[in-house]
């Protein structure tokens, strides 16, 4: 059988098209190891990029349109592709991928998240509530999870639910061959951090700008500008940050696309990674840490013990109380103050990733689970 005949569908109702994971890095890689490479999600047209061919259903209006409507969409368009293998990453598409096994089709399903774990810290749920809520997840899933080919998951803690399935880690390290060399850093104007990705109440928002706000005005003279990239959570949370008076040295620039991310990390002096301590964040592995250490960036991170593990083993940044605004600025005031060591904090955490933490290290993973399948089904993938 030539490797080049199997074909492949991701698929996905929640995550953007050129969501990093699954299309910079999962569908780019197979589709360059030799797989006919498909990818369903909710866009506005079809395209195709680097041999991945984007297949769009309508995008929905709310979330119970998306979790119904659109998931049957994708179940019709995923049978329309006809692949050997289907590759899903979102919960709520289990049951479209029962249903593709029912049909005799080769079925991984990709944990992005502790989801048993997210529930314990959603507002929106009773706090009485939470964990009924939590364990029965957690049994959901490791019962639906029975139905499918293999299991992949985003760190080894979540991997341990399904350690007796066909499972395996694959984490959300940065592609580091898209970064260009870091050199001297050069900011004009006043020195500033930055915090990339989605902006929650969870993610440390307030805290960074109260920490900004003693940074501004303690007794050191410094000045210190933050620009922030993502998108708010809630409207209201967006309110509440505009308001606060730490947002007057915020640049706030919204989404952007690698590039221009790069360009920010390139001359920021730090990268701010300070979620709070819910159950969902102590064990998990942010992209984004990775992603400033591959761009030179001493990182002031949440004292969580495996964050601390990481930072500590390659000497790469500094931890603080999340929920403490004076203790994070202390350490920002650190680095301000502490120019060389900073710069070393930087080089350290980019040569750890390219020694350790890095996409292509954990890609032939990827490659290898795909190539385990195939033999074992290649009579399904005549």
């Amino acid at each position: 059988m030539q490797r080049s005949k199997v074909k492949v569908a991701h698929i996905s109702s929640v995550h953007k098209p050129r969501d990093v994971r699954i299309f910079e890095k999962q569908c780019k890689t197979l589709a360059k190891n030799g797989y006919d490479v498909h990818l369903l999600v909710p866009d506005d047209n079809g395209w195709e990029e680097d041999e991945v061919k984007v297949h769009a259903v309508r995008k929905s209006a709310n979330r119970i349109i998306r979790m119904t409507i659109t998931v049957h969409k994708l179940y019709r368009l995923a049978l329309k592709v006809n692949a050997g293998i289907y590759h899903f990453h979102d919960p709520e598409l289990i049951p479209l991928g029962i249903l593709l096994r029912l049909r005799g089709k080769i079925v991984i399903r990709d944990i992005h998240e502790d989801h048993p774990k997210q529930m314990l810290s959603k507002k929106w749920i009773a706090p009485v509530f939470r964990s009924i809520i939590s364990l029965f997840i957690k049994s959901l899933e490791k019962l639906s999870s029975r139905f499918f080919n293999a299991i992949i998951t985003v760190t080894p803690s979540i991997n341990k639910r399904f350690s007796d399935l066909e499972s395996v880690v694959i984490q959300n390290y940065p592609q580091f061959e898209l970064n260009q060399p870091v050199t001297n850093k050069e900011i004009s104007g006043d020195p500033y951090m930055t915090f990339v990705g989605g902006i929650t109440s969870i993610r440390g928002i307030m805290e960074m700008l109260d920490a900004l706000e003693i940074v501004n005005n303690s007794n050191s003279g410094k000045k210190l500008r933050f620009i922030l990239v993502g998108s708010f959570e809630t409207s209201a949370l967006e309110n509440d940050a505009k308001n606060h008076e730490g947002w007057k040295y915020t640049e706030f620039k919204g989404w952007l696309d690698r590039n221009q991310v790069n360009r920010i990390m390139e001359s920021a002096l730090a990268g701010l990674v300070l979620y709070h301590p819910v159950p969902n964040h102590v064990d998990a592995q942010p992209n984004k840490l990775f992603e400033y250490m591959s761009n030179g960036l001493p990182i002031v991170a949440s004292d969580f013990p495996l964050w601390r593990e990481i930072i500590d083993s390659d000497q790469c940044g500094l931890l603080a109380n999340p929920l403490e605004p004076k203790e994070i600025a202390d350490q920002i005031l650190y680095i301000l103050d502490n120019p060389e060591e900073a710069r070393v904090m930087g080089e350290n955490g980019r040569r750890a990733v390219i020694e350790k933490y890095n996409w292509e290290s954990e890609s032939v993973k990827l490659v290898n689970l795909y190539e385990k399948l195939s033999k074992k089904y290649k009579n399904k993938l005549k």
